[in-house]
């Protein structure tokens, strides 16, 4: 009975150290900690947005924005089709029906003004290479306010995980898992981005959601100098995203977990049986 207990202890030992040492420094070094999700984007300025007037906003969305946007909710369609449109701009430009619903509007407010500072893509769009969408900094902050008014009227309040998806992501990324292709053609994209777009089926299985709601938040601090951008999505919107990505690339996560509890149960009573088997054998023989 001591020389068992002994082999545990040992056991125990060397499984801790392995746990609670090796595993973590090897994933220290393959994951380097960084800072958590900032849903506020406190690096961006603070306008204020509580006297928007939607009206106004309609004028100015209709004047500036409809150039190069749909919007599905107000029967706009938008002037050119998905692959005019990414042939011109290297990425097919967002219908703005719920854009309101699934980024914080501070960003949105900022990145009307400012999207190159807003999307943390300066490494990336400079003189040289223009940002498709221009800025907008000549407009006063009550004037973009107006906008953003505007666009949070027309924005669905009840929208699915996967109407979230679809209006954050896919103009860039495919889900072939669910039969989702790309708005923006393969060709214009890795024209625009340097790189092509991953399908993100199985993303949720490769990442994890922990290293996911960093990287959808600000994907710099994952992968400095990306091309992709910091979409700007609140909390809600984010945590959908990754549950229509849990549904698509990882639907029998619930099931397996489960069944992982139930087989530690397993193995625990069968530990049990066989030690109780073993002292009846050994009792025989001494």
């Amino acid at each position: 009975m001591l020389r068992e207990l002994k082999i545990l202890l040992l056991l125990i030992i060397v499984v801790g150290i392995i746990y609670w040492g090796v595993e973590p420094l090897a994933h220290s070094i393959m994951h380097p900690k960084v800072a958590p999700a900032d849903y506020e984007f406190k690096d961006l300025d603070k306008i204020d947005l509580s006297k928007g007037d939607a009206q106004k906003g309609k004028k100015l969305v209709t004047e500036n924005c409809t150039a190069c946007h749909g919007i599905k909710a107000e029967k706009i369609n938008p002037p050119m089709d998905n692959a005019s449109s990414a042939s011109s701009y290297g990425v097919v430009p967002p219908d703005l029906s719920n854009i309101a619903a699934v980024l914080d509007h501070n960003f949105l407010a900022n990145f009307i003004k400012n999207p190159v500072k807003a999307t943390e893509l300066s490494h990336k769009f400079g003189d040289s290479n223009p940002y498709p969408m221009p800025g907008y900094d000549w407009m006063s902050d009550d004037e973009i306010s107006d906008i953003v008014a505007y666009l949070a009227s027309i924005a669905s309040k009840n929208l699915s995980d996967k109407d979230v998806f679809t209006q954050a992501c896919d103009r860039c990324h495919s889900i072939r898992y669910d039969k989702m292709v790309a708005l923006t053609p393969d060709a214009d994209l890795e024209r625009y981005l340097g790189t092509k777009a991953p399908d993100l089926s199985m993303m949720i299985r490769s990442r994890g959601p922990k290293e996911l709601s960093v990287f959808i938040n600000n994907p710099q601090k994952m992968i400095p100098n990306t091309p992709m951008p910091r979409v700007g999505l609140t909390q809600q919107a984010e945590k959908q995203v990754i549950s229509y990505l849990e549904k698509v690339g990882d639907s029998k996560k619930a099931q397996r977990d489960s069944l992982g509890i139930k087989i530690m149960i397993f193995f625990a009573v069968m530990a049990l049986l066989a030690y109780a088997w073993k002292r009846k054998i050994w009792s025989d023989l001494h």
